[in-house]
Parts: C-alpha cells; sequence; structure tokens
C-alpha cells in the first residue's frame, strides 16, 4: 500500500496478464491474489472495482463531450472536483484550443484529439474517481517528448497518497518507481529500485 511498482519486461514476459488479473478480467487458474490478506475472489467485483482507476495504454474516450467522459469516473463528482481533476491532468492546457471547452463534442476514441490529449482524459477521469489503487498500462507509450512531459507531471500528482501498479518499457517511467518488478515467461525474476 502507497507504493509506486513498476512492472517491466519483455512482450508477453506477463504484464498485462497480471494486471488483467488484477483487474479481475481474468481468474487465476491456480493460487490466488490477495488483497489486504483477503483472497480477491472473495471480494464484491463491484467494491473492488470501485477501489481502482485504471488509466489502458490506449484509453476508449466515448462520442460526447469531454465533460461526460471525465465524469465517468464518477458521475456524481460536483463541478469544483471536476475543475481540479481537469487542472491536475493538465487537460486545462488545451481547453482553450477547443471550441467548447469542456462541453467539445469527441468523436468515438477521442477522435478530434490527440493521443496526449486523450492519455491526459484519461488521467483526468482517474483524479476525479480517487481511487486508492492506481493501474496504469504504458501510460506514455506512442506519445511526443511535451505531451510525455505533461502526462508524466500529471501521473506524478495521481500517485501521491495512492497506491500506483504500472506496465512500463521506458526508464525515465520508471524511474520514480519505489519498486521495479522485472517479469519474464510469468516468473518474477528480479526485484529492486531502478
Amino acid at each position: 500500500a502507497g507504493e509506486r511498482v513498476a512492472l517491466v519486461g519483455p512482450s508477453g514476459s506477463g504484464k498485462s496478464t497480471l494486471t488483467n488479473l488484477l483487474l479481475g478480467f481474468l481468474q487465476p487458474q491456480s493460487g490466488s491474489l490477495q488483497v489486504n490478506g483477503q483472497s480477491l475472489a472473495d471480494l464484491e467485483p463491484e467494491s473492488w472495482w470501485q477501489s481502482i482507476a485504471w488509466v489502458p495504454q490506449s484509453p476508449r474516450l466515448f462520442k460526447g463531450s469531454l465533460r461526460a467522459n471525465i465524469l465517468l469516473g464518477r458521475p456524481d463528482a460536483s463541478e469544483t472536483e471536476l475543475a481540479q481533476s481537469v487542472r491536475q491532468a493538465r487537460v486545462d492546457e488545451f481547453l482553450d484550443d477547443l471550441p467548447d471547452g469542456l462541453d467539445t463534442q469527441v468523436g468515438e476514441l477521442g477522435a478530434g484529439l490527440s493521443g496526449g490529449q486523450v492519455q491526459r482524459v484519461a488521467l483526468a477521469r482517474a483524479f476525479i474517481k480517487d481511487a486508492p489503487l492506481i493501474i496504469l498500462d504504458e501510460p506514455t507509450a506512442s506519445l511526443d517528448a511535451q505531451n510525455e512531459a505533461l502526462v508524466s507531471a500529471a501521473i506524478d500528482e495521481l500517485s501521491k497518497g495512492r497506491t500506483v501498479v504500472m506496465i512500463a518499457h521506458r526508464l525515465n517511467t520508471v524511474r520514480n518507481a519505489d519498486r521495479v518488478l522485472v517479469l519474464r515467461d510469468g516468473e518474477l525474476v528480479e526485484q529492486g529500485a531502478h
């Protein structure tokens, strides 16, 4: 709890499988995942999912407004909480360039936004959800240097006071991790600091 843990390893080493197990998308064939000493299989899925904010490598935005896409993280959030998450995720840095700010309509999968902008909207969704566990899957993959810096700064802020599990390939992504877990062929082969 409270650690920033990076999962690294070559393609096919088990990083995504481990993430899918944590998210409950897959069930272990043997053994069990323990959360605070309790088997994940014994937890109510809805309760577990409420404690997780997941930012995948290619976040999905839905056709509609930016506001609606961010509020998917917590539909009952106040305007103040929405504004704060927008600022924390650095979404505010491109809002003035959009015709209707947060009410700008985006297409399916975020059509009309850059990859870095879509990633920041997904981070705003995680900020507004305010979950204690954050799972990040290659959060800066395919981003240019400027967007990578903005997303990395937002991740640093999102990590404060939370447990973070991130899949990463880039060294600068794992540099701030408390612990790096190296996977190979579905096995944990090494762990330690960067």
